[in-house]
């Protein structure tokens, strides 16, 4: 799954927020005028309609194909946006020409949302019915705080260690269950093979980051009082940052490669990194990239801290309904059976390795069995119980973009040694709410 890798990255991943908090997007500014604010019109077409759906997934020309086949009445057509996600979408949103529908990470939707980018769905009954198919805090983020049906959740990111079983076998390692025993396993591998690091930590994918913070309830932002309360810079925040730091101060982890890169499958190939902390969308990624490692690749739960059994999500988008769509009858009636169809759900797993957002994903033959390249081992069951451990309080702010930017810059900075990981906390803090003020939106420090 190689460009879904840039799928995610593109996408912002972390999939996010909780039930209510994010709700609070909307409360963020003032109510955006338009369509956001008021359900609209939901009349089925007198003729054939021919849907614009923009996306980033790889393979998904393939499931509306599918669609296209069964309903001449309803087409769609698709274009693949991986090269610009928000860039695109933000120009068709200027120039009045965005499409029926379009992929939108879950981090993305405050700010599109306080943009006025979206047309509310809940007219339509199938709109509002599709509530019980899906996960129910992905189902929060979509509806703002049920105000709403702005989008239909689409998949997730999970997160789960990948490790190279027979690395460990080798140098006889006990699969960590902490991240105190990851750092003592990264020191005796590389100490067994100075050419061998336990991971890599790339400091320009802030969504990844975003995940690990996740994951120690170190929530970024919350709303009272009329307000936001930033929270970038807390001190599980710091304890991440300080434990990566730790790592990269003795060179345990390589922090020269990109993810998704072809430098990083290269290092992998050559037997130079043992493990992998991703998503359940990564799967596929090992799998059609390094055919030649089947059998050598376990799937466990992520490392902890301490005996808090807490996992963090990666990635994860949404299929949002755009402003200036006229036809939300036919755009709800193919977006309900592109998240929520048994066949359509297990084309997107196998051929974009998505991991479904719809409670129907848990039941997908796919996800039941053993995948044969990961020594026909139950994965998603791993995945299934990350979903089940994930904080459904972590929301996002209204300005996550600049966030993440600052995040990057900052953790470059300390890569090439020019300063400390938790020196790109603090500067994530001040961009938040800087950016936050300069749109007019009530926002301090702290809780």
């Amino acid at each position: 799954m190689s460009n879904t890798v840039t799928r995610i990255r593109v996408a912002g991943a972390v999939v996010a927020a909780a039930a209510g908090i994010v709700g609070l997007a909307a409360c963020s500014s003032p109510a955006p005028s338009g369509n956001a604010s008021a359900a609209s019109p939901c009349e089925p077409a007198k003729g054939k309609v021919t849907l614009q759906y923009w996306n980033t997934v790889p393979g998904m020309d393939q499931v509306v194909a599918l669609w296209n086949k069964n309903n001449p009445n309803i087409q769609v057509e698709i274009k693949n946006i991986s090269n610009d996600q928000y860039g695109t979408i933000g120009n068709a949103l200027k120039a009045g020409k965005a499409p029926e529908l379009a992929q939108v990470g879950y981090d993305e939707l405050p700010n599109l949302r306080s943009q006025d980018a979206f047309v509310d769905a809940s007219a339509c009954a199938d709109a509002t019915a599709a509530q019980s198919k899906f996960v129910p805090w992905t189902w929060s983020q979509t509806s703002f705080g049920g105000t709403g049906v702005f989008a239909f959740p689409q998949d997730t990111g999970p997160m789960a260690l990948y490790v190279r079983s027979d690395l460990f076998k080798k140098y006889n390692l006990e699969i960590p269950k902490t991240w105190d025993e990851y750092a003592t396993d990264a020191q005796k591998l590389h100490d067994a093979d100075p050419n061998l690091s336990i991971t890599f930590f790339d400091p320009n994918n802030a969504e990844w980051f975003n995940g690990l913070l996740w994951q120690n309830n170190a929530e970024m932002y919350s709303y009272a009082g009329d307000k936001w309360h930033v929270t970038v810079e807390s001190d599980q925040s710091k304890q991440v940052a300080e434990f990566w730091q730790k790592l990269i101060d003795a060179k345990l982890v390589r922090t020269d490669l990109a993810h998704g890169s072809t430098p990083m499958y290269a290092a992998y190939q050559k037997n130079q990194i043992a493990t992998y902390v991703g998503a359940a969308w990564g799967y596929s990624m090992f799998r059609d990239n390094l055919p030649d490692q089947s059998g050598k690749w376990t799937i466990v739960p992520m490392p902890t801290w301490g005996s808090n059994p807490a996992s963090g999500d990666w990635g994860g988008s949404t299929v949002a309904f755009m402003k200036g769509n006229t036809h939300l009858y036919e755009s709800v009636k193919f977006n309900s059976w592109l998240n929520t169809d048994p066949e359509a759900l297990a084309l997107e797993n196998k051929l974009g390795g998505l991991y479904p957002a719809a409670t129907a994903g848990a039941s997908l033959p796919a996800l039941a069995e053993g995948v044969p390249y990961y020594n026909n081992e139950k994965i998603f069951d791993v995945f299934a119980e990350s979903s089940k451990n994930i904080d459904t309080s972590f929301a996002w702010g209204p300005t996550q973009k600049t966030v993440n930017l600052a995040l990057q810059d900052a953790m470059a900075k300390a890569a090439a040694g020019n300063g400390k990981v938790a020196d790109a906390l603090a500067a994530a803090q001040a961009s938040a709410l800087k950016s936050m003020q300069d749109q007019a939106i009530p926002a301090v420090a702290g809780n």
